[in-house]
């Protein structure tokens, strides 16, 4: 049996699969196979994927008889034997130590873990703002193991570059959800089910960014699906019925909160800093100005702006009132 089991779907890979190809076969560890699933590609991926495998028996090529990624994922990982599990993109690049140094890790700290590591992001064109900044707040997180205190933000592990034991994979529900986007389900139910972040601080996956790019294109990655996502899984792990909830933000986010939050009968403060907007009713809740917040009470505050400066100076000034990230404090970014 192979010690590591990867997972990649395929689809239409064709111009960077020689290059994702050869940056698994240079691994500096070589205990691994490869379970690549065409998910209905119609370039010539699944040529270039036979061809790779008529030379190297660790990949096995099969073909998604249902079309989309969690089919194709599900797949691969039946069909998959390793005792540590990973996935990878077809179109990204490994370092030569990923999987040897994550799967050092995980048998350093033993079941129970999420091993992840820091990525970079890499473009054939200029590389955009937003990207950057979210590569460097993920390796900032990851330095410091610190991945699901901000959960709610953003996607916390970067769906290439995770690895954990088969029998944690299990208990997680492995790729049994219908659920998308699927990456950000995943990482959910690694958080729910209290799986513990080990990290290598290092660089061990290139992402790369294009214009195909699935996340930019497939309509089961827009906002509303993880806004919704993010809210399911709050009020399923983290919201605490006992206590004040807040909502702070009525941008076009806050306003789709705040419907989840009605629809769902759940009681809650809604606070703006807009001051055209104080005072009035939406969805027959009413918006308070700031002052009329009170922190004495340890409140549960989601907090939806959608400056970034903004929402980080809130940040600061309410854990100064000794609110904690994760426990009081929920940036839904």
């Amino acid at each position: 049996m192979p010690l590591i089991s990867i997972l990649m779907p395929v689809y239409n890979a064709a111009p960077y699969l020689e290059e994702c190809w050869q940056s698994i076969t240079q691994q500096s560890c070589t205990d691994w196979e490869l379970i690549a699933v065409n998910d209905g590609s119609t370039d010539h991926s699944a040529d270039l994927l036979h061809q790779f495998a008529q030379a190297d028996s660790r990949l096995r090529v099969l073909d998604n008889p249902q079309k989309g990624i969690i089919p194709a994922l599900r797949l691969a990982y039946a069909n998959s034997q390793g005792r540590f599990i990973t996935r990878m993109d077809a179109d990204d690049r490994m370092t030569a130590q990923k999987l040897e140094l994550m799967q050092k890790k995980l048998r350093g700290v033993g079941p129970g873990h999420i091993c992840t590591a820091e990525v970079a992001y890499f473009s054939a064109e200029p590389l955009g703002n937003g990207y950057a900044r979210y590569a460097e707040w993920l390796n900032t997180l990851t330095r410091r193991a610190a991945n699901f205190s901000e959960c709610y933000r953003e996607c916390v592990i970067p769906s290439p570059c995770w690895m954990c034991y088969r029998e944690d994979f299990e208990a997680c529900g492995a790729f049994n959800s219908d659920i998308y986007p699927e990456d950000y389900d995943l990482c959910f139910r690694f958080y729910a089910h209290g799986l513990k972040v080990t990290s290598v601080p290092q660089v061990l996956h290139y992402w790369r960014d294009y214009a195909e790019r699935t996340s930019r294109n497939d309509p089961n990655y827009a906002n509303p699906y993880f806004l919704d996502i993010k809210v399911d899984y709050f009020l399923k792990i983290d919201y605490r019925s006992e206590g004040p909830l807040v909502l702070w933000g009525a941008g076009k986010k806050g306003k789709h909160l705040a419907r989840r939050l009605v629809d769902g009968q759940i009681p809650f403060q809604w606070i703006t800093n807009n001051e055209k907007k104080i005072g009035h009713r939406i969805y027959d809740q009413l918006l308070e100005t700031p002052k009329a917040l009170d922190l004495a009470g340890l409140p549960q505050i989601i907090i939806s702006l959608g400056n970034p400066e903004e929402r980080n100076h809130l940040l600061h000034e309410l854990q100064n009132h000794q609110l904690q990230l994760g426990h009081h404090l929920f940036p839904f970014a």
